[in-house]
């Protein structure tokens, strides 16, 4: 598949890019600073995610948003997903898949309260998760074809690759030791399956892993 990956400079979309590409996939980085791009055997596209246009999306079958707000900034979360909705509406034949947050997943069975909600919620957090969770309902409001991925709460970018994870809807998981947990090395595989099999469309899910 032709895949952009926007923000694949950053610790995650590093990771979805060397996947994606070690699996054979034609594989673009789109990205504001092209020499931030290690990877030699990749495309690249320089264009900062609010300057992407229709133009810059046509051939692709899937781009992934893995653009992460700068802190001060967490609306552009808002920002930055309507922009890329407002041209992918004219590409009905490319997928959005975009790195969610696990702020918005629910906390409890009955769905009653979200994580960014429960008492001891990190107040250094609610920003992001508020515009990330904004950004959700966006999201699902609009025409793309696209997928949302929450991690767990725990999401660790310097956690093992263990190549297993477990998929659940829009609550909390944990793990076999009770901890939401995900490593960013298993959240990739997560990402680039699903580019594969297609499973979610349309749809948030959560994945969840172990701490080996």
């Amino acid at each position: 598949m032709k895949i952009g990956i926007i923000g694949a400079t950053g610790k995650q979309g590093k990771l979805i890019l060397e996947e994606a590409h070690a699996r054979g996939h034609d594989v673009t980085a789109i990205v504001r600073n092209p020499d931030k791009v290690m990877n030699g055997n990749v495309n690249v596209l320089q264009r900062d995610i609010f300057a992407v246009q229709v133009e810059d999306l046509k051939g692709f079958d899937v781009i992934v948003d893995a653009f992460n707000a700068p802190v001060g900034e967490e609306e552009e979360h808002v920002t930055s997903l309507q922009s890329l909705i407002d041209e992918l509406e004219h590409l009905p034949g490319t997928r959005l898949i975009v790195v969610g947050g696990a702020g918005s997943l629910y906390a409890d069975p009955g769905k009653t309260i979200r994580v960014m909600e429960t008492e001891g919620f990190p107040e250094a957090y609610k920003p992001t998760a508020t515009n990330m969770a904004k950004a959700l309902g966006i999201l699902k409001d609009s025409k793309v074809n696209w997928t949302y991925i929450s991690p767990s709460a725990f999401f660790d970018p310097n956690g093992n690759r263990t190549g297993k994870y477990t998929e659940g809807e829009e609550t909390l998981l944990l793990n076999s030791e009770g901890e939401s947990y995900i490593s960013y090395a298993d959240y990739a595989i997560a990402l680039v399956d699903e580019i594969e099999q297609q499973k979610h469309l349309r749809e948030r899910y959560t994945l969840v892993g172990e701490r080996i």
